[in-house]
């Protein structure tokens, strides 16, 4: 089954534009929203920034697969996703 983006939470203005939100499927794929800028990449840990915190994802062979202005597709295997504030 394919599954389309919606685009329908910001719309309805659910999704702040200044708030980062993460979408994760499984244990294989992040996709990060709202971000700012990339702090660290390497195959064992992304760090990621966003205005309210720093975002980061920890596993094994992690890959950006894309990223553009405002998203980014994360794949590897995932062992821990966590916030800190800054």
């Amino acid at each position: 089954m394919k599954m389309k983006k919606s685009s329908a939470s910001r719309e309805t203005g659910n999704l702040e534009w200044n708030t980062c939100c993460l979408t994760a499927r499984g244990q294989n794929e992040v996709v990060i929203e709202n971000y700012r800028g990339i702090l660290e990449y390497t195959p064992e840990c992304l760090v990621v920034l966003t205005k309210q915190c720093r975002v980061e994802v920890k596993g094994k062979k992690l890959e950006i697969t894309y990223y553009g202005k405002e998203e980014m597709k994360v794949t590897g295997k995932i062992d821990c996703i966590s916030y800190r504030r800054q």
